[in-house]
């Protein structure tokens, strides 16, 4: 097992290497130990499947991959067997948000995969990469004419560029409600008061109160 995670990681690593700073390999180690740490409450998990679907879960995200060539390379590069193959890829393909169109979340591996890439979207680091995000796309910080959008189909949420601030409405303040462990919910609750504490401070100084 240990063979084969080193090997994926090293592989992935390359192609992370290449995106900005919010989804680059350091994403996903912290990823990784949000994962461990979850894993600890949850014995019954597969762990070598929940550490090879952190190791791959961005690679083929359509925010930088049009296709799932190097996900599928990689795979295949592991001597996985094919159910080992499948149960990666299922779990892959339920971590995403998507505008609040994600997969239901149908395994252990699957829930502790998605609350720890949740996680590291919210609190100090998803603050950080939120912004990074948003000037790697020459987004504004903040449009106080925009309205946060509820019920968004996938390509709606893909295809608006909305300012940082926006986000935090339309997906990064609802992932608290949205973790489906026990050991998430509990770590999501200190994140998520420092983003209301943030935006509470970010709209005091965009007001000259403070």
């Amino acid at each position: 097992m240990n063979e084969q995670i080193t090997k994926c990681a090293s592989l992935v690593k390359e192609i992370y290497e290449k995106m900005d700073a919010s989804h680059d390999f350091q994403h996903i180690e912290r990823v990784y130990e949000n994962a461990l740490t979850i894993l600890t409450a949850e014995p019954q998990a597969n762990e070598k499947i929940v550490r090879l679907a952190v190791l791959l879960h961005d690679v083929s995200d359509s925010k930088y991959a049009e296709t799932k060539e190097d996900e599928d390379r990689i795979l295949q590069a592991l001597n996985l067997t094919d159910e080992e193959i499948q149960h990666i890829q299922t779990v892959i393909a339920e971590v995403s948000f998507n505008g609040g169109n994600e997969l239901p979340a149908t395994t252990i591996e699957s829930k502790i995969v998605r609350d720890a890439d949740r996680l590291d979207a919210i609190g100090a680091v998803g603050i950080a990469r939120t912004f990074a995000y948003g000037g790697a796309k020459g987004r504004k910080l903040y449009d106080d004419a925009e309205e946060a959008r509820d019920g968004m189909t996938l390509e709606e949420y893909r295809t608006k560029s909305t300012a940082s601030v926006t986000h935090f409405y339309e997906k990064l303040l609802l992932l608290k409600g949205l973790m489906v462990t026990e050991k998430g919910r509990e770590m999501a609750e200190g994140r998520h008061a420092f983003m209301v504490q943030f935006l509470q401070q970010l709209k005091k100084e965009r007001d000259g109160i403070s």
